[in-house]
């Protein structure tokens, strides 16, 4: 007589998909439910022309890579605990000048404290020069750059961070190049500048264009491209700052304030 009950399942199978079943409904599988990104602009000295390109680069990124994004360029409204707490990611694009008063200085500091992580873009550099902490923060400041966008060629020190894998070991392109003053010996250099393949260079051999390091219990990334309209639909362009939001993103952690009040 043939048997056709069905085999009983061993206690490990029972283990392992109540263990998948858990892992799937607690978001643990790397989903995109915490991602939320602010891109902030507000400009107290030059503006550059191509900050509503690189919004647009961002409403584009977020619906193709699942997260959201807000953008605002009043201090006021968000950088406090309560604004900030909404995001994991905020990305400075293009800021200039001094930017921020004392209270939501320290409410950026607090950011970082709690896990969460910065973007940098090209005049991020060119921000909060009296604030020593922005200098940790951003890994230099702005001094100069050439007259023009000339074409230039960009050495990739790291191929194994996200926002540098796709790239050959050199890349070609035209931007305006920021040379650097109170550069940081902290961060982990991922472009660099070859001086001469351009005139204007004043950083020497290492001219550093793109870095990122650990910072308070987050994650910073900067890169010095970014100022012509045209970087926000280059895919070389999109695909480096698609590959840094990767790294900031790291495990979909949320900022934790509440954590600082333990410290």
């Amino acid at each position: 007589m043939t048997n056709n009950s069905p085999t009983p399942l061993q206690p490990a199978a029972v283990l392992f998909i109540v263990a998948v079943i858990l892992f799937l409904a607690c978001g643990c599988s790397g989903g995109t439910e915490n991602r939320s990104v602010l891109v902030f602009s507000k400009t107290a000295g030059f503006r550059h022309a191509s900050i509503e390109a690189g919004q647009e680069m961002f409403r584009k990124l977020a619906a193709e890579k699942q997260f959201a994004v807000e953008f605002t360029e009043d201090a006021a409204e968000v950088f406090n605990q309560e604004g900030l707490s909404k995001f994991n990611v905020v990305v400075f694009l293009s800021t200039t000048g001094d930017i921020l008063n004392e209270e939501q200085q320290r409410a950026l500091e607090q950011f970082m404290e709690a896990g969460g992580n910065w973007m940098g873009i090209h005049a991020a550099a060119d921000t909060e020069y009296d604030w020593p902490w922005y200098n940790k923060l951003v890994g230099a400041y702005f001094l100069s750059h050439p007259k023009g966008q000339p074409q230039a060629t960009i050495v990739v020190e790291d191929h194994n961070h996200p926002s540098t894998a796709f790239l050959g070991d050199e890349w070609v392109r035209k931007d305006e190049w920021y040379n650097y003053k109170s550069i940081q010996d902290d961060f982990t250099t991922l472009l660099r500048l070859d001086e001469s393949s351009y005139e204007g260079g004043k950083n020497g051999a290492d001219h550093p264009i793109a870095w990122y390091k650990p910072i308070g219990n987050g994650r910073m990334f900067y890169t010095g491209l970014g100022h012509t309209d045209a970087s926000y639909s280059e895919p070389e362009f999109v695909s480096h700052i698609s590959g840094a939001l990767d790294y900031l993103f790291g495990n979909n952690k949320r900022v934790k304030f509440a954590d600082l009040a333990s410290r």
